[in-house]
């Protein structure tokens, strides 16, 4: 009994120095990663990879990045400000994102939309035809584009492809607006599924609000909110298989 009583407490303290030192080990590696993340180059290299999980599924393209960023700000200690979210939501960012929604709207869907389908051919909406008529599918795409769309694509898109590669570019106007572009080429490529009309538009409705967010560098609220909107109506439409005539309106107009 005496020998038992003696050994307990060195086995004990053997285990802790173990723990201890495995618990180290995890916490050097977590600092190697996020170090190596955190390099101003590292979003270059993301870009890079990213797409070639899309062999695997498109949407692997999305969510290796969005991991990467998310493990970013989790080594930042949660500092939302690094990706443009300095603001909170307030009434006049909402009526804000409200007005540009619809003045947005209005210029693609009865102008820009229209033309590019006169000339490259209809978008390829396949992905979410499926809820037309179905109030389940509806509500359940509604939740997903808020989530992944709205918010996901924004922060990682704009909050921080765009602005880590506008900050490594050397961070002045020209280098925002560069960044803008090559942010937006590369998310309208990344919806190529829609068709070649479709990418292009994407490309279009992407360098229009990165522009806005090179005006509201810390309210990238202000561009999820307008995203979440645009979407919306989008989707809603579709839902309830009709554009009001808009689009009818829109092409004769334009091919007259």
């Amino acid at each position: 009994m005496l020998l038992v009583l003696v050994e307990a407490p060195h086995q004990n303290i053997l285990l802790d120095t173990l723990l201890i030192e495995e618990a180290n080990k995890k916490n050097k590696m977590k600092n190697k990663i996020y170090n190596y993340l955190n390099k101003p180059y590292a979003v270059v290299f993301i870009m890079l990879i990213a797409p070639l999980f899309g062999f695997i599924d498109r949407n692997f393209t999305f969510f290796f990045g969005l991991g990467v960023a998310f493990l970013i700000l989790r080594g930042s200690d949660f500092d939302w400000g690094r990706f443009g979210i300095g603001r909170k939501i307030t009434g006049k960012t909402v009526l804000k994102s409200l007005i540009i929604t619809l003045v947005l709207f209005i210029v693609f869907h009865t102008f820009v939309d229209t033309l590019l389908q006169n000339w490259l051919g209809e978008y390829n909406l396949s992905s979410v035809e499926d809820v037309e008529g179905n109030l389940v599918g509806y509500v359940v795409l509604m939740v997903i584009i808020w989530i992944f769309a709205a918010f996901g694509e924004e922060f990682l898109f704009r909050g921080y492809y765009m602005k880590a590669l506008a900050e490594l570019l050397g961070n002045n106007n020209k280098d925002w607006i560069l960044s803008a572009i090559i942010t937006s080429l590369y998310f309208g490529i990344s919806h190529i599924y829609q068709g070649l009309s479709g990418a292009v538009a994407v490309f279009l409705w992407s360098l229009t609000i990165s522009l806005i967010f090179n005006k509201n560098r810390n309210n990238l609220v202000l561009l999820i909110l307008i995203h979440g909107f645009y979407d919306s109506i989008g989707i809603t439409m579709i839902f309830l298989n009709s554009d009001f005539g808009i689009s009818e309106w829109a092409f004769n107009l334009l091919t007259k």
